[in-house]
């Protein structure tokens, strides 16, 4: 059986057959695990913070609770736990925008935990009580399932009666997923398409769910789970408790919010706002001028120490690139490795377990440099991690403050470089002004470009894309508009 469900009561002990659910490794008693000590909650060692005034005590915890907290070594909530514990205790519904690293998955799952001991558990025939779904968390990404199910098996794991977690996702087989959830479970991590197969496999129920969490709602959305996301409300009950937490608030977000959350508290915490966030503060950005040819050569010189770029080999222990595809993803790993550098691939072309084992090894340092895809860049939490490089530009200026939030977390400070190619200059000045920076466009000696600066692109609109040089639905859309209205104007 996986350690991450050791104690749970009634749960089918079958050693190794649920890669559905998270693992969590052992731990001495006196070194709890850095997983929640890094983007989940902030150690009462640190500086204080104006807003830190409160101790998790006095937001309505349990003792039980809080004496786990501190068994994790934990001590003062971070601004978005503060603002969001009370009302979620409460009863209210809640949409809180905070940053990459701010504490946002404990700001919902300890006040859910709360709930869940006050009064969560349905009472069986006997006296005892059953199991039942009372709680639903959904995640854009497997990844992020895992760290929330690890997280709350960390935080529940010192209560006198652990609740059971579930974690699914796609990708794996749906069978021991579906076996596992034979005895049901207290809370449900899952993504929208294989809770949606659960469903329809009969193997999971949503009519007792009192409670709601859509974790990284702006992500859901732009990954296009729209349509996924209103299935699944339609199969739960109308009076509920929902959650909505993501990083960022674009139109989409605040649409479903509007259409969602019922009369709802609104938690907002500003990057500059707690050291745990990604901020401008705790990330030095930069960007580098480079032919498309050359960036791997750049690259290289910038882990192995470059002094016109300012990195340093003996502190540089580990970073993260990003790519746009899962070629260049392996190509670069493998020019690197070949440099003598121990570099590593992770997309989502690797097996679970590989990108498992990927990743435990990149946090282990031993690997020091991950040439990723955008799969990393929400919900895995890398400590100390000094360098993220935008190897290839992402396609949205959110996309972009995903990836750098990788860096410069729990107070570190960290630094994020873009390499900017001529044909990128244009789709760069998008990224910069969407995000209100402010970026000199470096050159280093040795690396001046040398490729000519592409045309600008036939505009369809004065709004461009920030989806990059390929048009969007939208802009295909508007093209088409504005054709058919010269159209008729003609005739």
């Amino acid at each position: 059986m996986n350690d991450l469900l050791a104690g749970c009561a009634a749960w089918p002990e079958r050693r190794g057959q649920a890669p559905c659910f998270t693992q969590r490794r052992g731990f001495a008693d006196n070194a709890p695990p850095a997983l929640v000590a890094g983007p989940f909650l902030r150690r009462g060692s640190g500086p204080s913070h104006s807003l830190h005034t409160m101790n998790f005590a006095s937001l309505g915890l349990s003792p039980a609770l809080v004496s786990s907290l501190q068994d994790l070594g934990l001590v003062d909530p971070t601004p978005i736990q503060t603002q969001s514990i009370a009302p979620v205790l409460a009863g209210r519904d809640l949409w809180a925008c905070a940053p990459t690293g701010s504490g946002k998955t404990a700001a919902y799952l300890l006040p859910l935990l709360q709930r869940w001991m006050d009064g969560g558990k349905a009472q069986g025939a006997q006296g005892g009580f059953v199991r039942t779904l009372t709680t639903l968390i959904v995640v854009p990404t497997r990844e992020l399932a895992q760290q929330v199910g690890e997280t709350l098996s960390d935080l529940g794991r010192a209560l006198k009666q652990p609740p059971r977690i579930g974690v699914v996702y796609g990708g794996v087989s749906i069978n021991p997923q579906m076996m596992m959830l034979r005895g049901s479970a207290d809370f449900l991590v899952a993504t929208p398409g294989r809770l949606l197969d659960l469903v329809e496999h009969n193997a999971v129920r949503l009519s007792a769910v009192r409670h709601l969490v859509l974790d990284e709602a702006d992500r859901l959305l732009d990954l296009g789970f729209q349509e996924e996301l209103q299935r699944v409300l339609a199969l739960l009950p109308k009076q509920r408790q929902t959650l909505l937490f993501s990083a960022t608030y674009p139109d989409a977000v605040q649409s479903l919010a509007t259409g969602l959350l019922h009369d709802p508290v609104q938690a907002r915490v500003d990057a500059a706002e707690g050291q745990d966030a990604a901020s401008p503060q705790s990330i030095t950005q930069r960007a580098i001028a480079v032919d498309r040819a050359r960036r791997t050569q750049l690259l290289r010189q910038l882990v192995q120490g470059n002094t016109a770029a300012g990195t340093d080999p003996v502190t540089l222990e580990r970073a993260l690139v990003f790519v746009a595809t899962r070629h260049t993803a392996e190509l670069v790993a493998e020019k690197l490795y070949k440099a003598g550098i121990f570099a590593t691939a992770f997309h989502g072309d690797l097996s679970q377990g590989a990108r498992k084992e990927a990743l435990a090894d990149f946090k282990a340092k031993r690997w020091q440099v991950m040439i990723t895809t955008d799969l990393a860049a929400r919900g895995i939490d890398i400590t100390q991690l000094p360098l993220v490089v935008n190897y290839d530009l992402p396609r949205s200026a959110t996309d972009y403050v995903h990836r750098i939030g990788r860096t410069g977390r729990a107070g570190e400070d960290g630094t994020a470089i873009s390499f900017v190619t001529p044909a990128d200059q244009a789709h760069w000045a998008l990224i910069c002004k969407r995000n209100q920076l402010d970026l000199e466009l470096e050159q280093l000696p040795g690396f001046e470009p040398t490729e000519p600066v592409p045309p600008p692109p036939v505009a369809q609109d004065g709004n461009g894309g920030i989806k990059g040089r390929r048009p969007s639905k939208k802009d295909k859309l508007r093209a088409a508009a504005a054709e058919a209205a010269e159209t008729a104007k003609k005739n």
